[in-house]
């Protein structure tokens, strides 16, 4: 029988990390601090090591501190984890076109962190100087698997598609002048990349990109 914790305003699904991989966590936006805490409180007591939150703002972050002062606060990634963090195994290399997706690519590490998985960050090596992308061939190689953030045109996971045999997910974000519709221009490009072997996740969904790589890392180890 799968167990759930009821506080009142949200019901917990207490084991889903062993049903799934992949542990129940709080989505922060549209909750109120407290609720928020509440919540993470109620998946320690039910037996969790880790709990985690994402889109984490700051008066939800002081809140989470307030009530475990040895939380991580991670402020570019708007995420929370209150507990230990499990050992990591494997690699995911999380790539960025432009500086600006780093809040994007700060989400996707951090969940790849709470899952169990490593990862190593290369920032800023989008299509406008494709050599920076070609530069990190030996990381490329050396990975498990690949994740791509990338905002304005979203080319970045077709071109390195096209430069490896690991599966590439693609997180396309609102970074980007009108005509990229925030966001829906990369998902659209993303979408219809040329290479094959890319899986596209939403519009600034850094943490549905770190669960889908970490699964992938996660089957692999098996």
């Amino acid at each position: 029988m799968q167990r759930t914790a009821d506080i009142g305003f949200a019901r917990l699904d207490l084991d889903r990390a062993d049903r799934t991989g992949t542990p129940e966590v709080v989505y922060a936006a549209g909750k109120t601090p407290a609720e928020t805490v509440a919540c993470l409180a109620a998946l320690l007591d039910g037996g969790a090591t880790t709990a985690f939150a994402t889109r984490v703002d700051d008066a939800t972050a002081a809140a989470v501190r307030e009530r475990w002062p040895d939380a991580r606060i991670d402020a570019p990634a708007r995420v929370a984890v209150v507990g230990e963090l499990p050992e990591p195994v494997g690699d995911v290399l999380v790539l960025t076109a432009g500086t600006s997706d780093r809040p994007v690519a700060a989400e996707v590490a951090a969940t790849l962190a709470a899952s169990g998985v490593g990862c190593t960050r290369v920032d800023d090596v989008g299509v406008a100087g494709v050599h920076r992308v070609l530069a990190v061939a030996p990381e490329l190689a050396a990975a498990d698997a690949v994740v791509v953030v990338a905002g304005m045109d979203g080319a970045l996971p077709s071109v390195v598609a096209g430069l490896t045999d690991r599966l590439v997910v693609a997180v396309p974000t609102s970074v980007g002048y009108g005509a990229a519709f925030e966001g829906l221009a990369a998902l659209l490009t993303m979408l219809t990349a040329c290479a094959p072997g890319v899986l596209v996740v939403n519009i600034d969904n850094g943490f549905g990109a770190g669960v889908a790589a970490a699964r992938i890392v996660r089957s692999a180890q098996r």
